[in-house]
């Protein structure tokens, strides 16, 4: 893998890292409830859910 596309992995752990941090996090811990579910637990299954999609688009369009 490229050095290129190790720093793509690089700024999406400091995305996340930032995304999952307390303060960001707790944006999303209100009384509201999407399909009956807290919308913090729909927060962070969404950017879990993402990371994951761009990670494995990442290392799959860049493996050599």
């Amino acid at each position: 893998m490229k050095k290129r596309h190790e720093q793509k992995l690089i700024i999406l752990s400091i995305g996340l890292m930032m995304a999952f941090s307390i303060p960001i996090s707790l944006l999303f811990n209100s009384e509201k409830n999407v399909f009956g579910y807290p919308m913090i637990l729909i927060y962070l299954f969404v950017v879990w859910m993402i990371s994951i999609i761009i990670s494995f688009i990442i290392v799959k369009r860049y493996d050599e």
